[in-house]
């Protein structure tokens, strides 16, 4: 195979993360926004530049995604103008091919779009474009497993990968490398979803928070968590605040002396009332109600199952003679996977939902979010990654029509294989 220079995106709604396959370790995670600081001075960061902001109150934010689809290119291609600029990445199109990601089950009309702006626009040499969870399990999946036999190192032939992100949680099955489709499954509950619920709850309850985006998903990643036993942590919190082990005081920014919130130490006995000039939010229940959402939507109404019951259901609409593989297999990505205790519930609620006789095996990899990229970094190295590239010039000779026979994932032999 021909060496290339090969830029993996993984263009997720909330980060990108972006990096060459040959030349980088690790990708960098930008930003999938441009925001804008306040009604008065207008400044605008975009991508990468958000990190250079100070005063993270009041921000507006334009987002590309929409409902998990990319439907604004204006926004989108400003931020990769940014990340393809040599102040970031320093990527000439003309010379380098793209390995980019897209939702699963996207639109017709915006892969087209996908492929105008990469020919047509920035007039890439070649590009591939995939789904994330493919690419997740083009890493080594036989290392989330601990506990099973050197001997079973090889690549199972059957992963059902969960990818719980901003926008929706998808479970999608894969039989020897590609996806049942009849199978896939979507829950439309993101992080997204979990942060705004988070500000709605802070705002009826403390102060308004409506605002205040970037503070309340601080505030979600620090002090939410995901109980084992949802019942007992709701009985913990009506005890007395010195003997509730759950309740956390987080201190707020204020954007002089401090710019990022922080969980402090609880105060005992007398001091017990807060007498200095900190601006203290006190997360009782919310921090394990909020990310209980992915397993009991209906708990704000959806008429959804959670996680655990879709994982069953996407298994069930697969060939029964594969059951026992997928759950042996299961691996969680996406940012919504960080929680502390996500994969134990995960793992606790399928060992009742699945039949005794099959064993179940939950993995996570070390970083969630980047597992698809370096997954696409591995894939980028193949001689099937030579195969399913579409090069300029065939695009000129035969327009997106190539694009969706070399991209296409999933085929009649998979149809088969459902039930």
């Amino acid at each position: 195979m021909t060496e290339r220079k090969v830029l993996v995106l993984d263009n997720g709604a909330n980060t990108i993360k972006a990096g060459y396959a040959l030349f980088s370790q690790q990708p960098k995670i930008i930003p999938n926004c441009r925001v804008t600081r306040g009604k008065g001075d207008k400044k605008t960061f975009i991508g990468d530049q958000f990190s250079s902001c100070t005063d993270f109150s009041g921000l507006y934010y334009r987002l590309p995604f929409e409902k998990g689809f990319l439907t604004n290119w204006e926004v989108e291609k400003g931020i990769w103008d940014r990340i393809f600029s040599k102040d970031v990445l320093d990527c000439d199109p003309q010379k380098t091919s793209l390995l980019i990601t897209e939702p699963c089950f996207n639109l017709p009309n915006i892969q087209r779009t996908y492929d105008e702006m990469i020919f047509e626009v920035y007039e890439f040499q070649s590009y591939c474009r995939t789904i994330a969870p493919w690419l997740c399990i083009q890493n080594d999946i036989s290392s989330l497993y601990p506990n099973r036999p050197q001997n079973l190192a090889e690549p199972p032939d059957c992963v059902l990968v969960v990818d719980s992100g901003y926008s929706f949680t998808h479970i999608v099955p894969f039989v020897m490398g590609r996806p049942i489709l009849p199978a896939i499954r979507r829950i439309n509950i993101g992080g997204k979803l979990l942060t705004n619920h988070l500000k709605e709850i802070v705002s009826f309850r403390y102060w308004d928070m409506m605002d205040q985006t970037y503070v309340m998903n601080e505030v979600k990643e620090t002090c939410c968590y995901v109980s084992q036993d949802f019942l007992a942590d709701l009985e913990t919190c009506r005890k007395n605040t010195r003997d509730n082990p759950i309740l956390q005081e987080y201190v707020l920014p204020d954007f002089s002396r401090n710019t990022k919130g922080y969980i402090r130490e609880k105060k005992r006995g007398a001091e017990i009332y807060d007498q200095s000039d900190e601006q203290v939010l006190y997360m009782n229940n919310e921090c394990f109600t909020v990310p209980e959402i992915l397993f009991n939507p209906s708990d704000i109404g959806m008429n959804q199952a959670g996680i655990p019951e879709v994982i069953v259901e996407a298994i069930n609409a697969t060939h029964p003679d594969l059951h026992g593989l997928f759950y042996g297999n299961i691996v969680l990505v996406g940012g919504n996977s960080l929680f502390s205790g996500y994969k134990e519930r995960v793992e606790k609620d399928l060992r009742v939902l699945a039949p005794s006789e099959f064993e179940v095996k939950v993995g996570i990899p070390e970083d969630p979010i980047t597992y698809a990229w370096h997954g696409g970094r591995q894939f980028a190295s193949t001689p099937e990654f030579d195969e399913r590239l579409v090069t300029r010039s065939e695009y000129m000779e035969y327009g997106s029509n190539i694009c969706l026979r070399k991209f296409g994932l999933g085929g009649d032999e998979i149809d088969e294989m459902s039930e």
